[in-house]
């Protein structure tokens, strides 16, 4: 793609995320979000593969319909209140509405579905701007209407943790699997949303960071499969010896990063004398966790079978930038010790 090009649709995407995260009133706040949608469609279709445009075509049509719920639920909030306030919504139906809208626009369960293939057409980059950067406006909204019906939030959270995990367990494409993933720990972070939302907040910038890690594990391999995982000790050994504890991290192994948002969670949840339901998201970690320990076990446990019997002397140096990826790495393993200063700062 163009240089000028991709700036601009870089720029796109930056401005109609920072007029989400501004506004105050919903049209502007839909006006965020359709700048988004529209800036990150170019990107996506950029390689001109089937795949992709398949990708793109699902894309559009689920934010469009994301994108028309919003506007219809806001106006309706309008007619019924007179308010068009984001933190004016009084009414139940258009919150139950508006909070359906933007778990379509993230991916929750059960409307899920179109996030796994879409991320299986696009290339690594772009599917980390999209299982990144583009969660963020919707996730600002949630927290600005702090929606009123704690059921429907349970179960969405619920519904996501476990299918997150479940129908990851069958998957062979990296791809799908970090979609499934995704979703497990969205459903974390609205399982606590109505209880503590700087705890919702912490746990998705922690799942940020331990994504770009392991977006940009996989981009540095060039791998896309679970198969092509074990060519990794001769392209990168020092990236492979690390990666089973990025994977780790994603799935919430103690003493790792991943570990502290799902405790933090739990342990509100324990507060709010929800045992039950602590208990199911708990073993619903479990879930995720196997899958997390196969791509740890094809990547750092098996050897790609060759012919050979001598290891090769050289190897290619890469062109990509390792800088970012050793910081996500080491904040995504690092991290622990600073639950004390978390806690303290999150707000009562």
């Amino acid at each position: 793609m163009n240089p000028l090009i991709l700036t601009v649709m870089l720029t796109g995407l930056g401005l109609g995320t920072t007029i989400t995260f501004a506004s105050s009133h919903w049209l502007l706040a839909w006006m965020g979000l359709e700048i988004n949608t529209l800036a990150i469609i170019p990107l996506m279709a950029q390689h001109h593969h089937p795949r992709a445009v398949e990708a793109t075509t699902k894309y559009f049509l689920t934010q469009a319909t994301a994108a028309a719920m919003i506007l219809f639920a806001s106006t309706t909030n309008a007619w019924l209140s007179g308010e068009w306030g984001i933190q004016q919504m009084t009414h139940p139906f258009p919150i139950t509405l508006i909070t359906l809208a933007l778990a379509l626009k993230i991916g929750l369960a059960p409307l899920h579905s179109w996030l796994p293939e879409v991320l299986q057409g696009l290339e690594l980059t772009t599917g980390l701007i999209l299982s990144t950067w583009q969660k963020l406006a919707p996730f600002a909204l949630l927290l600005q209407i702090q929606p009123t019906n704690p059921n429907l939030l349970i179960s969405l959270g619920l519904l996501s943790t476990l299918i997150g995990g479940w129908a990851g367990l069958n998957q062979t494409q990296l791809r799908k699997i970090l979609a499934y993933s995704s979703i497990a720990h969205l459903g974390w972070m609205i399982l606590v949303l109505q209880f503590s939302p700087s705890l919702t907040l912490l746990t998705l910038i922690i799942y940020i960071n331990m994504t770009f890690a392991a977006f940009l594990m996989f981009k540095l391999n060039n791998t896309t499969n679970i198969n092509t995982l074990a060519t990794s000790w001769t392209k990168t050994p020092i990236v492979t010896t690390l990666s089973p504890l990025i994977l780790m991290s994603l799935g919430g192994l103690p003493p790792l990063s991943g570990f502290m948002p799902k405790w933090l969670i739990l342990s509100e949840l324990t507060k709010q004398e929800m045992g039950a339901l602590a208990t199911i998201a708990a073993l619903s970690a479990l879930l995720s966790l196997y899958f997390y320990l196969r791509l740890s076990y094809a990547m750092a446990l098996t050897m790609f079978p060759h012919n050979l019997t001598t290891s090769a002397p050289w190897r290619f140096s890469h062109t990509q930038l390792s800088f970012p990826l050793a910081i996500s790495i080491s904040t995504t393993i690092l991290l622990l010790p600073l639950t004390p200063t978390a806690v303290s700062l999150m707000p009562l």
